[in-house]
């Protein structure tokens, strides 16, 4: 659904703006493109180190072990020094910080990490940040639609696109979430542990409330949820999770006592 709101809102530009408006979507996209490898290769900074064998073997090997189950290479690893807990993953990177260290045992760390290892077999880590510059690409050319073309009819196709683009955003991002876990849960070789991480991050939501990974070189925060609803939520509540999570556990055991 999101590939036709970005073609509809591409197609009305060129439409009404012609040339200007080819030129305009190729001098944005480029800009954004540009944009994203600038910080990508940025995201890595002194607070991160990466993970070696020798320091953290059981972290390592069982990341190793769920990346060759999920059929992807072995991820990058990094330790963010953070003492708030965080997870998140971009490329074919998963970062964790030393706060989750400090409040989660080794079987919910490697639930943890089997979410974001989810993400990269799911192609999320690729989805996630270019779903959020075409974000920055609708509204550039809806307000240029705006400017540039004095009719109504042209403006409110365009910011409806736009719009309808979020909406479907959030739904996006929200599926792609579940899909993670589902993931997940047939990496672990206890799939219990990812709800009992989730079950004992609620309780630091207050220290995470304001510290957010940008979405634009990966994903954001994968573990970092606010339990107020808001409509425009891109990421399911930690209950949400843990409920899809319970229900799959129980009927993939119900579908194995059929066999």
């Amino acid at each position: 659904m999101l590939r036709f709101i970005v073609l509809a809102q591409l197609l009305i530009t060129l439409l009404y703006l012609g040339k200007f408006g080819l030129v305009t979507i190729f001098g944005a996209v480029s800009f954004l493109f540009l944009t994203y490898i600038w910080i990508t290769r940025h995201s890595i900074t002194k607070d991160y180190s990466k993970l070696q064998w020798d320091e953290m073997p059981w972290l390592y090997d069982g990341i190793a072990r769920m990346a060759n189950k999920a059929g992807i290479g072995m991820p990058y690893v990094y330790i963010l020094d953070d003492y708030i807990p965080n997870a998140y993953s971009f490329g074919n990177s998963i970062v964790l910080s030393l706060g989750l260290f400090e409040v989660l045992d080794e079987d919910q760390i490697l639930g943890v990490a089997a979410h974001e290892i989810g993400h990269i077999k799911n192609g999320d880590t690729i989805l996630f940040p270019l779903v959020a510059y075409v974000r920055y690409l609708m509204l550039f050319l809806s307000i240029v639609i705006a400017v540039f073309v004095h009719t109504a009819v042209s403006v409110i196709l365009s910011f409806g696109l736009y719009i309808l683009y979020e909406l479907e955003r959030v739904k996006f991002f929200k599926e792609r979430e579940f899909k993670a876990d589902e993931t997940a849960l047939y990496l672990l070789d206890r799939p219990f542990a990812l709800k009992e991480a989730l079950e004992e991050l609620k309780y630091y939501e207050d220290l995470r409330m304001n510290v957010r990974a940008s979405a634009l070189p990966g994903i954001e925060p994968n573990i970092e949820r606010k339990q107020k609803k808001s409509f425009m939520a891109t990421h399911p509540s930690y209950d949400e999770r843990i409920w899809k999570i319970i229900v799959e556990i129980e009927g993939r055991a119900f579908r194995d006592t059929l066999k």
